[in-house]
């Protein structure tokens, strides 16, 4: 089975936690180490072989557009849809793309920092038609601010439970999925009042068994969702990859 090579960015929210640092620019430009997260985003994963990404933007999505059009990446298409309802949760965001894909993809969010190689080692497993695998990283110790994290608690490779709030959890959600385009069902089946988060579809496959554990080893990753934890990104990866990315996207 050959490696998927189509990515869907998630890159609607306001950052409000992060605003301190953005100066009014929605959250996927605020710079880590003087490169915005979601050129981190991009350049990791067209690293890692995709060529196809759909970004689904909300606030200030005309910056997005704007630096989008600033940049070409090699070998790789960008398609940008705008989500008017980007103040509901993220799965809201996901729903937006859903006539973009009818192959399995890789699904991410604008706010999560990542090592090439653990998006490379994901999108070559083989996802069902009707299933996704998360990334997870079991080494709970090592993560920062663990309250905002996504717990998952993992049964053998499967996950049976996922959420922030979990009381029993053995591993948390990076924020790296292969996707089959059966998530949109089951965002469709979960919303209430018209609402769902991305956690909501996967708590459904979860009790279907159709939520897989993929785990990343020792690969690194990071929420950027506040000053602090950008300060730790900026800590923790190295100046090498710091400076790769730096140099990815090249300007029009």
């Amino acid at each position: 089975m050959s490696a998927v090579t189509q990515c869907l960015i998630l890159a609607a929210g306001n950052g409000s936690r992060i605003a301190s640092l953005a100066a009014g620019a929605p959250k996927p430009l605020v710079p880590v180490c003087g490169v915005p997260l979601l050129e981190h985003v991009m350049t990791s994963s067209r690293e890692a072989g995709i060529k196809r990404f759909v970004i689904v933007a909300g606030y200030r999505a005309d910056l997005i557009r704007l630096w989008l059009s600033d940049r070409k990446i090699a070998g790789a298409s960008v398609t940008l849809i705008e989500n008017p309802e980007y103040h509901k949760a993220n799965g809201i965001s996901a729903l937006a793309a859903k006539a973009e894909f009818n192959q399995p993809f890789l699904l991410l969010m604008s706010d999560h920092i990542f090592e090439p190689k653990t998006a490379r080692a994901l999108i070559r497993q083989r996802v069902a038609n009707d299933e996704v695998i998360v990334a997870v990283d079991p080494k709970i110790d090592r993560i920062f601010d663990l309250d905002d994290a996504t717990k998952v608690r993992c049964e053998g490779n499967h996950v049976v439970e996922i959420g922030k709030h979990l009381s029993r959890y053995n591993a948390l959600d990076s924020g790296m999925f292969l996707c089959s385009p059966a998530l949109f069902s089951c965002l469709e089946s979960a919303k209430k009042n018209g609402d769902c988060s991305l956690s909501d579809g996967m708590r459904k496959l979860a009790q279907q068994r159709k939520l897989r554990a993929f785990d990343i080893g020792g690969g690194h990753w990071q929420d950027v969702d506040s000053p602090q934890a950008l300060e730790h990104v900026e800590r923790v990866f190295d100046r090498d990859f710091c400076g790769k990315q730096a140099d990815s996207l090249v300007h029009a």
